[in-house]
């Protein structure tokens, strides 16, 4: 999916979480695809959220000037449920319907302590972590959802960490991360259930090892320098840019017979095998697969076959 087409052209899509990392990535990625999308972020001008980061909703926004569609930013906090009720009443007046839901909201690594046990860890801290987790995507499915059932056809995307399979033999670091990460992969399964009925689609989508804006400075690098992390973390030589997820989720939102993985756990890399796309640099990393057969293997950085 690449700047210029118009797959999506006059469908509406509501990415909440979209402020930077993978939620920005796939608004970026829906506009690309000519879209018209609705993003949502705590950060705006002047005002952080508590995630300290200094990137903001209004960024997004600029960063799809000259797309096919557009992104219209709007500062929500999804834990406010008359904040995202207004949010959907917006939508509705605007633009009188809406395919595609996207649930990116976390914001909860600054809370989390990792590799402490449960009775180490700040309960305070580990709770708001699940709220920002699981909450916020059922506060937005609650408004979301009545608009988007009102025609066939929509598209709900959770967006989590792990695959099903990897995130069902693995334990992701803390039990608050743990359930964090497996919770968006059984909301999917459940609105799968409950969307059916009007014919729409639910699916959980992990990205790889993204680099991120936050991820990038935790390595102290750039995304024109990012292979120089390469020197102490060679495992990192599988990372995808943020864009990556949103192409694969642009294509699936424009598939006819996106219907087909309803209910499914999938993720970047399959979804790029699938749809025949690839990441800003022409590659296409296959993350999930290299994690088990090789970095958990204990191999060697060695991203030959997966990449």
């Amino acid at each position: 999916m690449t700047e210029g087409t118009a797959a999506l052209q006059g469908r509406v899509a509501l990415v909440a979480g979209a402020t930077r990392g993978a939620g920005r990535g796939i608004a970026l990625e829906l506009a690309a695809a000519g879209a018209t999308v609705y993003a949502t972020g705590r950060s705006t001008t002047g005002r952080p959220s508590e995630y300290g980061r200094a990137e903001t909703i209004e960024q997004t926004a600029e960063l799809a000037a000259g797309l096919s569609g557009r992104v219209v930013p709007v500062v929500v906090d999804h834990l406010v449920p008359v904040q995202v009720e207004a949010l959907c009443a917006r939508i509705d007046a605007e633009q009188g319907r809406l395919d595609v839901v996207v649930n990116d909201i976390f914001g909860g690594d600054p809370l989390t302590e990792w590799f402490r046990p449960v009775w180490e860890h700040s309960l305070d801290d580990g709770l708001h972590l699940l709220r920002l987790a699981i909450d916020t995507h059922i506060v937005t499915a609650g408004y979301a959802f009545p608009l988007l059932v009102r025609e066939p056809g929509g598209l709900v995307v959770e967006i989590t960490d792990g695959t099903a399979e990897y995130n069902a033999e693995n334990y992701r670091l803390t039990v608050y991360y743990d359930l964090a990460k497996v919770a968006p992969i059984r909301l999917a399964r459940s609105w799968a259930h409950e969307l059916r009925e009007h014919g729409g689609t639910a699916v959980a989508v992990t990205p790889g090892w993204l680099r991120s804006e936050a991820m990038l400075d935790h390595f102290g690098v750039t995304e024109e320098t990012w292979r120089d992390a390469l020197t102490t973390v060679p495992h990192f030589a599988i990372s995808e840019t943020p864009r990556f997820v949103g192409r694969g989720i642009a294509a699936l939102a424009a598939d006819p017979d996106r219907a087909r993985w309803t209910g499914r756990s999938t993720s970047s890399g399959e979804l790029a095998q699938v749809y025949d796309v690839d990441d800003l640099d022409g590659s296409r990393p296959d993350a999930w697969r290299y994690v088990v057969e090789v970095q958990d293997a204990g191999k060697p950085a060695d991203t030959t076959g997966y990449r």
